[in-house]
Formats: structure tokens, C-alpha cells, sequence
């Protein structure tokens, strides 16, 4: 589907997701250490996924510090396949291989992409809204509204990192004539998009 304009929104959830993968990669590392300590059993494999991990953990650790978005994408992974050639436990690489996936996705920010005929949520699921589900749609000052005929307003920062293409002046003129012609109260399709809306975004933890 083609968008006149997309917008990219902030996550919320980039610390909690980094201190669980620092947590998981930092958990795997002293595992494969203690399984050689036990038995006085030196293995290079093991030690070397060891020592990449606790040096990617603390690369990482210093470069957000300094304002960068890091990933431990690839560090999980390797955690898990650490785990899989451990003699015990080896079905820690499963939570390990999801957590992988789930930290990309719960770091890219959302994208939300607005076309004469709709508003489209491009998150895990992507979700659609016709413009009858809407009272307003306005871009001010870096901040996204989206106010629901069912009286909820959803607000979220737009993230500065991502380029995209909406201007706010010609954006909210733009989300006013969709507005204007979708008319009305909406009726009762529109209100049954809008809460609908509204769960799946807080299903889905965008909080916009």
C-alpha cells in the first residue's frame, strides 16, 4: 500500500528490553564459564562465545551511555547456540532464539502510515483504521495524537532518529480534509474501528 505520509513513533520499552538481554547474555556467559571451573576442563568453544558476550554486553552498556540504540540481537543468538552445545539445558536456546526476535521487533520504532483511505499500524501485527474511527489526527511539536470517536486519546512521541516524510503543516491539513470527508459521528462501523483500535495497541504495547 502506498502512504502520502508516514510517521515514526518512539518505543517505551527500549530500557526494560535492554536489562533483560543484558541479563540473558550475561546469565549464558557464567554458565559456560562454570561448566568448565566444575570439572577442571578447559574448552575453547565455550570460553570463546564467553568472552564475546561479556565484551558485547559491556560495548553496548558504554555506547547507550552515550545516547546510541543498541542491539543484542546477535549476542542472544549466540547465547543460544552456546547453549545448544552444552551437556545439559540445552533448550534455553529456544527462549533465547525468541528473545532475539522479539528485542528487534520491540526496538523498531513504530511506524504508522497514513493513505486517503486509511491509517495503518505497521507493528508485529499490522492493523488498519478507516478515518471514520477518528475525532482528530494531529502532529504538533513532535508529539502524535490520535483521538478515538470513542472518547480515548493515544499519544506518542515521534522518534527523530527515523526519517520520515511528514511535515506537520502539510500532515494535519492533510489529516483534516481525510477527516472532513470521512464526516460525521462516524457511525457505528467507525466506533467499532476505533476500540478495536484501541486493544490491539495495547495488546501489542505501542501506547500511542
Amino acid at each position: 500500500m502506498r502512504y502520502e505520509y508516514v510517521v515514526y513513533l518512539k518505543r517505551d520499552s527500549r530500557r526494560a528490553v535492554d536489562a533483560t538481554s543484558i541479563l540473558l547474555c550475561c546469565f549464558s556467559a557464567l554458565s559456560l564459564l562454570f561448566d568448565q571451573i566444575h570439572p577442571h576442563h578447559f574448552n575453547y568453544f565455550f570460553s570463546g562465545v564467553a568472552v564475546v558476550l561479556l565484551g558485547g554486553v559491556g560495548t553496548n552498556i558504554l555506547l547507550a551511555r552515550r545516547g546510541r540504540v543498541v542491539r543484542y540481537k546477535f549476542l542472544l543468538l549466540l547465547a543460544a547456540l552456546g547453549w545448544l552445545a552444552m551437556p545439559y539445558l540445552q533448550w534455553l536456546s529456544v527462549p533465547l532464539v525468541l528473545s532475539a526476535f522479539l528485542e528487534y521487533q520491540a526496538k523498531r520504532p513504530l511506524e504508522i502510515g497514513f493513505s486517503p483511505d486509511s491509517v495503518v499500524v505497521n507493528s508485529l501485527w499490522r492493523r488498519r483504521f478507516v478515518w471514520s474511527a477518528f475525532n482528530n489526527v494531529i502532529l504538533k511539536d513532535g508529539l502524535l495524537t490520535l483521538d478515538f470517536r470513542n472518547n480515548r486519546l493515544l499519544q506518542k512521541e515521534v522518534d527523530e532518529e527515523e526519517e520520515g516524510d511528514a511535515e506537520e503543516d502539510e500532515f494535519n491539513a492533510f489529516c483534516q480534509g481525510r477527516l472532513r470527508e470521512a464526516g460525521g459521528p462516524g457511525g457505528e462501523a467507525g466506533r467499532r474501528s476505533g476500540e478495536a483500535g484501541e486493544n490491539f495497541m495495547e495488546k501489542a504495547g505501542t501506547g500511542i
